[in-house]
């Protein structure tokens, strides 16, 4: 899979493709049905596949909704996985955010892309005030030479599958929904980084993944495996939250392995979420956080048979 970073990075042999456009936050059930619809007609006409995505994601730039599923590393392997061809990675900016339906469609489908096929989730709106939609996409189509196809929402048990919905899932701590709205397990992806070196103080070392300014949906305690360290993933427990304890200021990401003493600085790791464990809590000492600790091991140790 081709990463363009940028619309000014497009060349001419990435012009005439099928593309799709979105967040892909999660890369949930509904995403993996447009992109198998947008494979499948791929296929049909012999074209190139193009997923096009924003950074910073739009809601991010206009209410400063911090709230992520997945980071671009993320939705670049599930893309990659889903054998999509090309990747355009646009910056969301305030030049961006100002550009009109019309001028969207003519500059950068037409111009720049030559796009052959557009597939769109039904609700898909586009350009300032989301004025561009799928009516205005197929009315440009009759004399542009490019197809539309619309592809039908995708809904579990009444509940329109979406980014949102899986968020609120988690948030609610409501981990087997999430899973279900995602079509797999909810994992969060990071780099480890130096943190304050307060676990191995008190002897429960941790990993600290880096999140980059953006939040998870999720905080308390909760089993994990690590993937990203050894073949087979590893047992462990995360801590996601404001460590209180200690009067955190900032949401922070930290994983222990259960068994296993590495050096993991620089490493990327995939955190899948097992199950929660309990809630962040405020101790007294830190004497009372180790024995917590020393418990929250132990259950996480009987929940994986160790």
């Amino acid at each position: 899979m081709e990463l363009i970073r940028g619309v000014h990075n497009l060349k001419l042999r990435h012009r005439g493709c099928a593309l799709t456009i979105g967040n892909f936050d999660g890369f949930h059930r509904g995403h993996q049905f447009l992109i198998s619809c947008l494979q499948t007609e791929c296929y049909k006409r012999n074209l190139r596949s193009m997923v096009m995505i924003f950074e910073p994601q739009p809601q991010e730039f206009f209410i400063g909704d911090k709230i992520r599923l997945a980071n671009l590393r993320n939705k670049l392997k599930y893309l990659a996985n889903a054998k999509i061809d090309m990747v355009l990675c646009v910056a969301f900016n305030k030049k961006f955010s100002k550009i009109g339906a019309y001028t969207f469609i003519n500059k950068l489908l037409i111009n720049k892309l030559n796009v052959r096929l557009i597939c769109i989730g039904g609700d898909f709106c586009f350009g300032v005030n989301r004025r561009g939609n799928s009516a205005l996409l197929h009315q440009f189509s009759k004399n542009a030479g490019f197809e539309v196809i619309s592809i039908v929402t995708c809904i579990e048990e009444g509940q329109r599958i979406s980014s949102s919905a899986v968020r609120i899932a988690l948030m609610q701590d409501r981990l087997t929904d999430a899973e279900v709205l995602l079509g797999h397990p909810y994992c969060i992806s990071g780099r480890v980084v130096h943190g304050n070196a307060l676990g191995k103080t008190i002897g429960f070392p941790t990993a600290n993944i880096l999140l980059k300014g953006y939040q998870l949906p999720i905080r308390g305690v909760y089993i994990v495996k690590i993937y990203g360290i050894m073949k087979d993933p590893l047992p462990g427990l995360a801590n996601i939250g404001l460590r209180p304890t200690v009067l955190g200021s900032h949401q922070e990401f930290e994983v222990h392995l259960l068994d296993v003493t590495l050096n993991l600085y620089g490493i990327y790791l995939d955190v899948v979420i097992c199950s929660k464990m309990r809630d962040e809590k405020t101790f007294i000492s830190l004497e009372k956080l180790k024995d917590q600790i020393r418990n929250d091991v132990l259950s996480a140790r009987n929940y994986f048979g160790l």
